[in-house]
């Protein structure tokens, strides 16, 4: 993975549900990853809303994907009440 990747949340975890990022995110890698089995991902919001997070996610706990549509998270962030 490279920084500015595309990136979907394929488990959920309780580490990263408290940070309010949720299984089916969407977020993009904000800096170049190192030998850390770890990336910051930004999920963001459509707009001018502010982010929902920018956390650190475990690489196996990610895929790649071709194109991001912030509106999912918006949708999953509803189904969870936040």
């Amino acid at each position: 993975m490279n920084m500015m990747d595309r990136v979907e949340v394929i488990t959920e975890k309780e580490k990263y549900a408290k940070e309010g990022v949720h299984k089916g995110m969407q977020g993009w890698i904000c800096i170049e990853p190192d030998t850390t089995a770890t990336v910051l991902v930004n999920f963001p919001q459509r707009g001018e809303k502010a982010d929902i997070a920018e956390i650190s996610i475990a690489k196996e706990d990610l895929k790649r994907i071709q194109k991001m549509d912030a509106g999912v998270n918006e949708r999953i962030k509803a189904e969870w009440g936040e």
